[in-house]
Formats: C-alpha cells, sequence, structure tokens
C-alpha cells in the first residue's frame, strides 16, 4: 500500500506551504518507502509516498494523462486495468502501473468510472482545465482514507490520521464506497449492492458456484512483480487462501522472479494454536514456511507503536494488530512486499462464535450485513495499517466485490449453525472445498473450529495485556474515567491504558469521534449482543467470551490468581515511543 496527502485550495501557493506538505507527507513514508512526488497546481497539492509493486520501474506517482491536465495519486491496486486499457483504445499510457487507466478513465466517462474499477482504492484526481477535483475510497474501506477541512476553507484527503490531524479543523474517516465532488461539494456513495438494504436473499446455494468465485478472488490478487506470499495461521480462512495460492504460484510473475515455492508466514507465542496449524498446513502443501515466534512482553514493548500506526483505541483491534505489527517487520525484512491475507470471511459468513446464538436467518444476515459495513474500522483497518507500518502490502480476497455479491446473495438459513445437523460456522465455505479427488486441505484443518487472530496467537497473550493493564490503571482511574473520557468511556482497565495513548498522539475531539464503541461479545454488534442473556454480563471482544460455544472458553469467574503470576512476568514499565530498542522477535524457517 502506498500513501497519498492532497491539500486543495488552501488558498496558499507559497514555499512555506509546499514545505509543510511536505512535511506532512514524510508522516507517510513508511506506507511507501520506494519513492516519493509531489505535484503542485496553484494552491492545490498532490503528494505520494509510494510502495512499489506493480510496475516498479515506471510506475512513479502522480500520474497524468496524455496532456498532463489531469493528475491523480492514489493508493491501491486495479486487478482489471489491462480489461479497462483494452477499453480505451485511442488513450497512450505512460507507464505499466495498474493505477494508471484511472485518469483515462475519468476523460471518458467523467465521475461515472469509479464502478468499473475492480479493486481497492483510495485517490485523488485533480483536473486542471477547470480546477475541479474527485476523491474516492474503495467499495468496503480496504485501504484507509481521511478527509479533513481546514479554516483556510481548504480540503484534505489522507491515507492516514496523521497526515492531517494537526492541520485540520475537523477531520474523519472518509466513508467506503464513497466519492466527494468538488463539484457537487459534497460526498455522494457510488457502492450500492443488493445486499447493503439488508433485505433477505432467497438464492440457493450452490457450492460450486461459491468455490470459483474465490478461486477467481484469490487468483486476481496474484497480480505483482515483486516477491509475495501468504500468511497461514492454520485456520480455515488463511488455509484457502494458501492453498488456492499455491495451486496457482507457478504462473505468477513472482515465481519466475525467485524460482521457488510460494513463501507461507505465520506469528504466535511458542506453543500457541496457530503454530502448530500453520505448519502443518504449511508441510501439507509444500510452502516455504516462516514461523514467527514472540512473547507477551515483546508485544506489550511494541503497543505505543502499534497505536500510533493503527490509530484506534479499540480493544480487539490493538490485541490483534500488536501480533500482525511484529510479524509484518519481519517479513518485510525478508525482502517480501505484498502478502495475501483472509480478512473478511467471519463477516460475510457469520463465522464468529457468537453466531451459533442467531435466532433465525432474518438476523443472521442483518447481522453479517452490519459487520461488512463496519469492516473499515476495524480488520480492515488493522490489516492496511499493520502491514503499511513497515513497508508491506496485504490483499484480501475474500472481501472481492463479485465474491461478496455471491455470497451475500445466498438465503442466509445455509449460513446458519445447527449443531444437530453437523453444521458448523462457515459450513457452505467449508462443504465447497471439501474435494475428495482434488484435496485443497486435511479434514480437520478444513472443519477447525473458528479461532479470532488474537486468541490464535496464544491465549496468554490477552491475559498477559490485562494483567499490564491492571499494572499502569488504577481503581480510582477507572472512578474517574467517565470524566475524562466522556465519549466512549473505557469499561476496563485495559481499554483505558490504550486510550490515554491514543489521546496522547491524537489528542484532537475529530481523531476520538474515528473509533467505535459500544458492548461487544467475541466481536459482535452491540444489537447481537441481546442474543444471549448471559452476555451482557460477561462482554470481551474475544472469541473465548463466548461461552459455552468456545472449546477453550473463559471460565465464568476468571482467577485472580491467573493474573497476579501473568504480572510478575510483565516488566513495570510504560514503553516509550522511539526510545526502546528492537523487539526481539525470533525466525525459524
Amino acid at each position: 500500500m502506498c500513501g497519498i496527502l492532497a491539500v486543495l485550495g488552501c488558498s496558499d501557493d507559497s514555499q512555506a506551504k509546499r514545505a509543510r506538505v511536505l512535511e506532512l507527507s514524510r508522516r507517510l513514508k513508511h506506507r511507501g518507502p520506494d519513492w516519493s512526488g509531489l505535484y503542485q497546481y496553484g494552491d492545490s497539492y498532490l503528494s505520494h509516498q509510494r510502495l512499489a509493486v506493480v510496475d516498479p520501474d515506471s510506475g512513479d506517482q502522480p500520474l497524468y494523462n496524455e496532456d498532463e491536465k489531469i493528475v491523480v495519486t492514489v493508493n491501491g491496486e486495479i486487478y482489471n486495468h489491462e480489461e479497462l486499457r483494452k477499453s480505451l483504445p485511442n488513450h497512450k499510457f505512460r507507464t505499466g502501473s495498474d493505477c494508471d487507466v484511472i485518469a483515462h478513465l475519468y476523460e471518458e466517462h467523467g465521475e461515472n468510472f469509479v464502478d468499473m474499477l475492480d479493486g481497492v482504492f483510495s485517490f485523488v484526481l485533480l483536473d486542471t482545465s477547470d480546477n475541479s477535483f474527485l476523491a474516492a475510497r474503495d467499495a468496503i474501506g480496504i485501504t484507509s482514507l481521511y478527509i479533513g477541512w481546514g479554516l483556510d476553507g481548504s480540503i484534505w484527503i489522507s491515507s492516514e490520521m496523521k497526515g492531517l490531524n494537526d492541520d485540520c479543523e475537523h477531520f474523519e474517516a472518509f466513508p467506503p464506497g464513497h466519492l466527494y465532488s468538488s463539484k457537487r461539494g459534497g460526498l455522494k456513495r457510488w457502492y450500492n449492492p443488493t445486499w447493503f438494504s439488508e433485505a433477505v436473499p432467497s438464492a440457493p446455494y450452490d457450492p460450486i458456484v461459491l468455490r470459483n468465485a474465490f478461486e477467481n478472488a484469490v487468483v486476481k490478487r496474484l497480480m505483482t512483480d515483486v516477491p509475495f506470499g501468504v500468511l497461514l495461521s492454520g485456520g480455515l480462512d488463511s488455509s484457502l487462501v494458501a492453498s488456492i495460492a499455491a495451486r496457482h504460484f507457478a504462473g505468477t510473475k513472482a515465481a519466475k522472479l525467485c524460482e521457488t515455492q510460494l513463501q507461507s508466514f505465520c506469528v504466535g507465542l511458542e506453543g500457541s494454536p496457530d503454530l502448530k496449524a500453520g505448519k502443518e498446513v504449511a508441510d501439507y502443501l509444500g510452502t516455504a514456511h516462516h514461523e514467527f515466534h514472540f512473547t507477551v512482553q515483546d508485544g506489550i514493548d511494541a503497543i505505543e507503536d502499534v497505536i500510533y500506526h493503527i490509530e484506534t483505541y479499540d480493544v480487539t483491534t490493538i490485541r490483534a494488530s500488536t501480533p500482525m505489527f511484529l510479524m509484518s517487520r519481519k517479513i518485510k525484512s525478508l525482502g517480501v512486499k505484498m502478502v495475501i491475507s483472509g480478512e473478511g470471511s467471519d463477516e460475510i459468513f457469520g463465522g464468529y462464535l457468537y453466531f451459533h446464538k442467531a435466532p433465525n436467518k432474518e438476523e443472521f444476515h442483518r447481522e453479517t450485513c452490519q459487520k461488512i459495513k463496519a469492516l473499515h474500522q476495524y480488520d480492515c483497518l488493522r490489516a492496511n495499517k499493520a502491514t503499511s507500518a513497515w513497508g508491506l502490502e496485504a490483499r484480501v480476497p475474500f472481501l472481492d466485490k463479485e465474491f461478496i455479491n455471491v455470497v451475500m446473495s445466498i438465503d442466509p438459513e445455509w449460513k446458519m449453525i445447527k449443531p444437530e445437523e453437523k453444521r458448523i460456522e462457515k459450513w457452505i465455505l467449508r462443504k465447497a472445498f471439501d474435494d475428495e479427488e482434488h484435496s485443497y486441505l486435511p479434514k480437520h484443518i478444513l472443519y477447525r473450529q473458528k479461532e479470532q487472530f488474537s486468541d490464535g496467537v496464544g491465549y496468554s497473550w490477552i491475559d498477559g495485556l490485562k494483567a499490564h493493564a491492571e499494572l499502569h490503571v488504577s481503581d480510582k482511574m477507572m472512578l474517574n474515567a467517565p470524566n475524562i473520557f466522556p465519549h466512549n468511556t473505557p469499561a476496563t482497565k485495559e481499554a483505558y491504558y490504550y486510550r490515554m495513548i491514543f489521546e496522547r498522539f491524537f489528542p484532537q475531539k475529530s481523531a476520538i469521534l474515528t473509533v467505535p464503541g459500544g458492548a461487544s461479545i467475541a466481536c459482535s454488534t452491540a444489537r447481537a449482543v441481546e442474543w444471549d442473556a448471559s452476555w451482557s454480563s460477561n462482554l470481551d471482544p474475544s472469541g473465548r467470551a463466548a461461552l459455552g460455544i468456545h472449546d477453550s472458553a473463559y471460565e465464568t469467574k476468571l482467577s485472580s490468581t491467573v493474573n497476579t503470576n501473568l504480572a510478575t512476568k510483565i516488566v513495570d514499565t510504560v514503553p516509550q515511543m522511539m526510545e526502546r530498542s528492537s523487539t526481539q522477535v525470533t525466525i525459524q524457517s
């Protein structure tokens, strides 16, 4: 993923303003360490920090049309760019970049071209012929993007909050599936799929259609000119991604460049469920597998950096982001620039363990719709920013537009979890790839119980975080929490600890409002908490909070002895960002 920053109509074309834009753009350099670009037209500025994955030789940005009157800065991948180029026979392209089609599509179709893009993207387009501009974000919000407004009448667009929070009077997350047009002076939704209305669909389940749609989603994401790999936790989702990628790896440019087998990566505490399952799947698929081990203390030492990069104080996002953040650094050190990951499956299939308690198919479907709509605040934010922190790109085939349409058109009765019929969570996905003749995965992996990433890396990870927060947040501080943090008041010491760090980096009210809140059980929405009366007294985003469902669920009353013992093993310090040595993470290949 790259980093973009645009300042539009700031009424200041001075050298000092240009220097300020460059300074702010450098805050995004971790996203694109390969090259930087800045275009200025009057009092508008488009800057770009590039991570070169497709056409690394000539795809530097900003990008232009033939006469350079249309200028684009973009973060993303356009998977159907070759098809789109063929639809523009009268245009000459300057580069082989997949994003080069955007300026030319605008010339032909105006603002109505965005839905033609099959991919993920955040971009700003400046038309210098009339000094108008257009900004857009992909359908689900896989790429991160923010919009802000300055007192001078300027509009700011940035891949991350840190690019604009100090210079805007107000800012917020740029909504997924929307575009902003200066001609209309506001936001407009361009992504309007049938499922968005949350009306219950009725299409029958066809396992072959589902399988083919997902294979296509994975294969199109093999588009790269640099070495890549797969994240492999050994769970259903990442294992299916790895299995399909391994089958098609030989035909990719990366395979020709590297002349080796597909690389896979897994992270966890010593002896964690994911490390064991990941290695088993890697051996089965024949990938070049890398295990990254970290300790609870390693993770705690990285928390400040994680919050700075992820830009949230949401508990479950920080829990899951930290191992991914550590792993991404090691992956990048091995020369890999892009990975394919399994985010999004649980939202579209209803794979979280709390879906076991969905009362009917209507509630089940409504919950999946709500989860997809909120992905940009949670798993997409994590996958994008935890990897981009080290100049690594993550691609997520489960959130392919076409694949989502296939899955969300299926009658949700097929997705319902029915133990009496041996239908566990994500049964229709498992069944679609349960091929005896051309096996994708070992049976016990194909039917492995859902394990949330922050749990799968090792159960003591979350327990250790809670114990660390106990050392730094007192009971007196919790009593004053509603007065100190009136919005999204922390309900636990862990949440309070994260909030303190977040507001040190991002103290603005606008920043605080970008983070969602509300009750949750095992990553549910607040509405789904009502599905089980016992959940309201056991609120925790961990999958182990789904009492009676998870095989290693929390006990009804957590032992205080466990927390005490964990606390004695954790260094009693609050780590300071940029003042500590590199985290120690061992690699086994």
